[in-house]
């Protein structure tokens, strides 16, 4: 199949812009709790702060009115770097209630990427998490030549933080902004979000007050039994992400409560306090879970037993697909009952470990192995797959509850077209589709007969179903004359917890060959597990590149994962020799997004003399 369509689900005509999202919900439901604030100071599992909806609105107004008598101009742009909190949501409406545009800016970014997106977005005035941003964004004001008018915090600070704006703008009257927020239609810019660049520069993406209202609108109908009324999920996505936003207006919109964490390690403590109904999560995390739960189970001596509850949910899994298309379908009785068994011995203690009210995982951000799906499937916590981009306002496909199918990325949101190119690639056309990149000359190669080219592969089947099959840039040619997608055997080996990111390479080679980067914290961990205390070469070098790790026990650990991911696929396609890798793996160091994705090009470039040593050196395993 080479286009599938999805009809629009709700009229959004009479909508006028995205504030409306927020005003409608407080016509309705004023006194509803839409977020929960964890106070300064209290631990992660103390009783969080609610906060209603005409609370948050009547916040959301003084500080619009502060953002006025600053001097932000209708139209103008508006710069926020912090972390994810309840006061970049207050930021992000209040900024569109004084009729501004959001620039949201990662809060780890480094200087000369602040100055270059507030001098591309012409930014105004700026907005930081604490002290540190705001003087990085007052040099990066300093070295883009722009005359700021002001930059402000959410962190107390001394004649410049959000309460001294808000007593700024205690003059305005409620009529300017009201006035303010309603210049905004459908088709104004509501925000420039920059894009990761992944394999080019980044690029000022022009997302509208439409592209959220569709996509907040179409999305909630197509979920109702995720995006329901009294629900309530918990936020760790950077909120400089499009897909945390979005996220976030769904809820707002829709009666859900919202709690904030910065550090996603806070996530776990917090799933007791809060006992969220979904939560929003990337491939990793539920690796993680996954590796956790075998490695608790091996100390308490049921490995054997682990493994056996492992491939029963995973079978529990796929009888569950199997039902969603059949009803009159039954498991066999000898499924049944181990699936019981389990049930009482880890299946119910994992559910509990997520809070116990969890009713779906929404996973994005890169592909999900299918089995580790149907493995949370069969626990009872179904994986709700997706796939977006910044350019399409995050969701673009998705399964939807009930119609669930491992290894695929979904079908065509609502008011959405997948169109699948004569080279292979995705197009896109609809309602979430951005107006364009702000610099015009990005936008040359960007549309295609009025559809967005996504750069990904893929393919439809006959229910619209979209499988994803990698990067159009990743393709490697051999010297053979192979056309090889990397994105395959690369997903079967990063499904072992052990390893951050797998990168096939071979471009004009005779074989191919892989860079397994290891997960620092998931060797220390399983080491640990392995009662090994000797294990060398594991120090992180600090000069930006990547050392090679030649311990002889983590080679034939991974060697295992590498085999496995090559008795997968075709025997062209399977790397022959490959080696492990130490890197650092934060932004700060280049190689990677502010959402942990891999920078190919430039981490490949960096360590070209390792790739070579897969085609010269011994030490290159097979």
């Amino acid at each position: 199949m080479k286009e599938f369509s999805t009809p629009p689900l709700v009229d959004i005509s009479g909508y006028r812009n995205a504030t409306d999202l927020l005003m409608r919900r407080v016509a309705s439901s004023p006194e509803h709790a839409a977020f929960e604030v964890r106070e300064e100071g209290a631990d992660i599992s103390a009783p969080w702060r609610q906060v209603t909806t005409a609370e948050f609105a009547h916040e959301v107004q003084a500080l619009a009115k502060g953002f006025i008598a600053a001097g932000i101009g209708p139209g103008e742009s508006l710069a926020i770097m912090s972390p994810t909190r309840y006061e970049w949501a207050l930021a992000d409406m209040a900024a569109w209630f004084a009729g501004a545009v959001v620039v949201p800016v990662y809060e780890t970014s480094a200087l000369p990427q602040v100055a270059a997106i507030l001098a591309d977005a012409e930014v105004r005035l700026a907005v930081g998490g604490s002290a540190g941003h705001a003087e990085l964004l007052e040099s990066g004001f300093a070295d883009a030549g722009i005359e700021a008018l002001g930059v402000w915090t959410f962190d107390a600070r001394p004649n410049a933080d959000l309460s001294n704006l808000v007593e700024l703008g205690v003059g305005i009257p409620d009529s300017v902004v009201e006035e303010r927020r309603l210049l905004a239609g459908l088709d104004s810019v509501a925000t420039i979000v920059y894009t990761s660049g992944t394999t080019a520069a980044p690029k000022g993406a022009l997302i509208t007050h439409g592209n959220f209202v569709g996509q907040v609108m179409n999305v909630a109908a197509a979920y109702t039994e995720v995006v329901r009324e009294g629900g309530n999920t918990i936020i760790f996505l950077p909120m400089a992400h499009v897909l945390a936003r979005g996220l976030q207006l769904i809820c707002l919109a829709n009666g859900m409560r919202i709690a904030h964490l910065s550090d996603p390690r806070d996530v776990v403590p917090a799933l007791g306090a809060l006992k969220p109904t979904f939560l929003v999560v990337v491939p990793r995390v539920l690796q993680k879970i996954q590796a956790s739960a075998a490695a608790a189970a091996t100390q308490k001596g049921l490995g054997r037993v682990w493994v056996s509850a492992q491939r029963t949910a995973v079978e529990w899994g796929r009888h569950s697909e199997a039902f969603d298309a059949d009803p009159a379908v039954r498991a066999p009785l000898g499924l049944r009952l181990r699936r019981a068994v389990f049930d009482r011995l880890f299946y119910s203690r994992l559910r509990a470990l997520v809070g116990g009210q969890l009713g779906y995982l929404l996973s994005g951000a890169a592909a999900l192995d299918a089995e580790l799906s149907l493995f949370f499937r069969g626990l009872g916590l179904p994986v709700v797959e997706g796939y977006g981009l910044t350019e399409t306002t995050a969701p673009l496909t998705g399964n939807l509850p009930g119609a669930i199918t491992a290894g695929t990325v979904g079908v065509p949101m609502p008011a959405t077209t997948i169109r699948i190119s004569e080279t292979g690639e995705v197009l896109a056309k609809g309602v979430g589709v951005f107006a364009g990149y702000r610099r015009q000359e990005d936008n040359a190669a960007a549309f295609r007969d009025g559809f967005f080219r996504t750069g990904d592969l893929g393919v439809l089947d006959g229910k619209g179903q979209l499988t994803l099959q990698g990067r159009i840039k990743d393709i490697i040619v051999t010297a053979g004359g192979k056309t090889i997608t990397p994105s395959i055997w690369e997903g079967y080996v990063e499904g072992d917890p052990l390893v951050a990111h797998a990168v096939m390479v071979g471009e004009g080679k005779p074989y191919l060959g892989g860079l397994v980067l290891l997960d620092p914290e998931s060797v220390a961990a399983w080491a640990e597990r392995e009662g090994i205390t000797d294990l060398k070469g594991l120090t992180i070098p600090g000069d930006g590149g990547a050392v090679q790790v030649d311990d002889a026990r983590l080679l034939t650990a991974i060697g295992k994962a590498v085999s496995a991911a090559n008795s997968r696929i075709a025997r062209s396609e399977q790397v022959r020799r490959f080696v492990l890798l130490l890197t650092d793996l934060s932004e700060a160091n280049g190689i990677v997004t502010p959402t942990m994705k891999l920078k190919r090009g430039a981490f490949t470039e960096r360590v070209h003399h390792i790739v070579d040593s897969l085609y010269t050196d011994v030490r290159g395993q097979r």
